[in-house]
């Protein structure tokens, strides 16, 4: 049981991961691995050969469900994202809204201890948003098909830049793609892949190196950041939450044929509802493993008297 709850874990993380709004680390936060997912990482880096053995065995748990709800989500969004941006952006917005106080009810007690690091939530906002804006001045989705060196070395730098927000609970990978312009690309490539279609290998390969690059650089700073300087970083990734909220709106505008940013006339209130049960059912579905965790132990110690 304990196996496929880890499973589970992974596929949902790989539904967040896949689409821009929630990370995979929210998704992970707000189901209670983190640390644990996190800890993993970093043993498996860092750690003990028996600390890499056991890191491995969950990871690897985690990674086949990962593979199978990421393979699955992009057979779909590969077909609907362009063509019903609107609705998938108001269910994006669902996920974030209903997300936020998920997330600080579960930190509440580190957030009231901090209080005075509440100006990081300032800084995440600002910070995403900036990037939001710069990206108007690049264009919009971005030609990968004939790729130039340079398309090569920004296809690394923004998959390892992508790979440290979707380990962070805070601002989706998938949001960073898009507002980098390479979601569509990117996804449309894995497609292509499942497919069996490879004139995107070389690009995807490239990407994938940057996202090792980045996993490797990153997780000793999170561990340590969430470790020793936790508020201020709980702060900072509902700060980042808040400003990815301006980045799902300007989404439209990065698409390979640019549309207008999201306006209340074209934002769907039926998605963003379903985005957020879909949080709560991920909250619910936390609650109800710690209960049986619980449960399971009571028994044990019982049993044991």
């Amino acid at each position: 049981m304990k196996k496929l709850i880890t499973v589970l874990h992974g596929f949902c993380m790989a539904l967040a991961d896949s689409v821009p709004g929630v990370s995979g680390g929210t998704i992970a936060f707000l189901m209670g691995f983190y640390d644990k997912f996190i800890g993993s990482l970093n043993a498996l880096i860092s750690g003990t050969n028996a600390e890499r053995i056991d890191a491995l065995k969950y990871l690897v748990k985690l990674g086949i469900g990962w593979a199978v709800g990421f393979c699955s989500s992009v057979l779909v969004l590969a077909n609907v994202f362009e063509s019903q941006i609107y609705r998938v952006s108001s269910l994006f917005i669902g996920f974030i809204i209903f997300a936020i106080p998920v997330v600080a009810y579960e930190e509440r007690k580190v957030l009231k201890e901090r209080w005075k690091m509440c100006f990081f939530v300032l800084i995440g906002a600002a910070l995403v948003a900036a990037i939001t804006y710069a990206n108007t001045f690049v264009g919009g989705g971005k030609d990968l098909s004939h790729p130039g060196i340079g398309m090569y070395l920004y296809a690394f730098v923004v998959g390892a830049v992508a790979i440290c927000a979707m380990v962070l609970p805070g601002i989706s990978g998938s949001t960073l793609l898009l507002i980098f312009g390479l979601y569509i690309p990117i996804i449309g490539g894995i497609h292509d892949l499942l497919h069996l279609d490879f004139h995107m290998l070389p690009i995807l390969i490239v990407f994938g190196l940057g996202v090792i690059t980045g996993i490797i650089s990153i997780i000793k700073l999170i561990q340590n950041a969430l470790t020793k300087h936790r508020g201020a970083t709980v702060y900072l990734i509902l700060g980042m939450m808040l400003g990815s909220l301006y980045s799902v709106f300007m989404g439209p505008t990065t698409l390979e044929k640019p549309q207008d940013a999201m306006s209340l006339h074209t934002f769907s209130i039926l998605f963003f509802f379903i985005g957020g049960v879909v949080i709560l059912g991920m909250q619910a579905l936390k609650m109800l493993s710690e209960k049986n965790s619980d449960t399971t132990a009571v028994t044990k110690e019982n049993s044991t008297k």
